[in-house]
């Protein structure tokens, strides 16, 4: 599967994606449940667009190589590869200064969260009991976006 897909159809415009003026996600999860729940959760955030979803480690590392992203919302189990090995290469590849780093995982366990944020993560949530956490933390981060 891979990079499922680039846009929101529907939500996200080219204008988004090129005047920046918008809050950029992406969303790296290998449940479409989970990733469509995020989506619309998210799409009710002003000055936030989602710009690209993939379930893969080389997909997500694809959506993420050119730093055009403020935030990912990042699993630990993908489908193929781990979130672990996308937060190791952007720690070695360099990340926009900016962003943010959300893991968000079912494997809450302080192992996990002691090792996602020493490689990076700047959040750690558990899926089953944090989900509502992601969604406070990007609209804060959205809203003091839109300020500057």
């Amino acid at each position: 599967m891979g990079i499922l897909a680039e846009t929101r159809p529907g939500r996200a415009t080219i204008g988004d994606l090129v005047d920046g003026s918008k809050f950029r996600v992406v969303i790296v999860e290998d449940s479409a449940i989970i990733r469509a729940r995020l989506a619309e959760t998210l799409s009710e955030i002003q000055n936030l667009t989602i710009i690209g979803q993939a379930d893969t480690e080389s997909a997500a590392l694809h959506l993420l190589c050119d730093g055009a992203w403020d935030a990912v919302i990042l699993d630990l189990q993908l489908k193929e590869g781990t979130g672990l090995g996308v937060l190791k290469k952007l720690r070695n590849s360099g990340r926009p200064s900016h962003s943010k780093v959300i893991v968000f995982t079912n494997y809450a366990f302080p192992q996990y969260r002691d090792r996602s944020l020493s490689s990076g993560a700047d959040y750690f949530f558990d899926k089953a009991r944090e989900f509502h956490r992601v969604r406070d933390v990007l609209a804060d981060l959205a809203s003091r976006d839109a300020t500057h």
